[in-house]
């Protein structure tokens, strides 16, 4: 695979590179009902995710710490940036919707998702995907507890 400077441009966007370098939401949520643990192995990413839910399950407060590559992130900001507030069903459809950017050559991302759109370029680099997907997979480990620590790796057989 021969890889332009357009390429790397498109993926190092200023938007990633800002939420890489001031992350939003970062930070410890001292009563948190979820906290979730998500580690890439094969470049050292980490994210520690902490949820509070509504009465409904949705996502009333959203935070992360960790540290990692740009990507990894900035995802992470940008996906707290958005889910933050959302319903359960809302979370799930975003959820859904960012697996398809960066792992599809569909172009039509969808409008609802904002300024993640950044992160399509993604999918043109194989070992970045899971770089941008660790939040999300922490997130999706969150919705299925109700309370507690739970941790997710890159290295899970079915880690898209």
């Amino acid at each position: 695979m021969n890889l332009e400077l357009g390429d790397l441009e498109e993926l190092y966007q200023d938007v990633i590179l800002d939420h890489s370098r001031r992350p939003r939401n970062f930070g410890e949520l001292s009563d948190a009902a979820v906290r979730v643990h998500g580690d890439n192995p094969a470049c050292g990413d980490e994210i520690h995710l902490a949820v509070k839910f509504d009465g409904n399950r949705g996502l009333e407060e959203i935070k992360f710490t960790g540290h990692g590559c740009a990507i990894s992130q900035a995802s992470a900001s940008l996906m707290t940036t958005k889910l933050k507030g959302k319903s359960r069903d809302e979370v799930e459809e975003m959820l859904g919707a960012f697996h398809d950017l960066v792992t599809s050559e569909n172009n039509d991302a969808p409008k609802k998702l904002g300024d993640l759109r950044a992160m399509r370029g993604v999918r043109k680099f194989p070992q970045r995907v899971k770089c941008a997907m660790l939040p999300w997979r922490a997130v999706e480990q969150a919705l299925r507890q109700t309370e507690g620590e739970a941790t997710v790796s890159t290295e899970e057989p079915e880690f898209a």
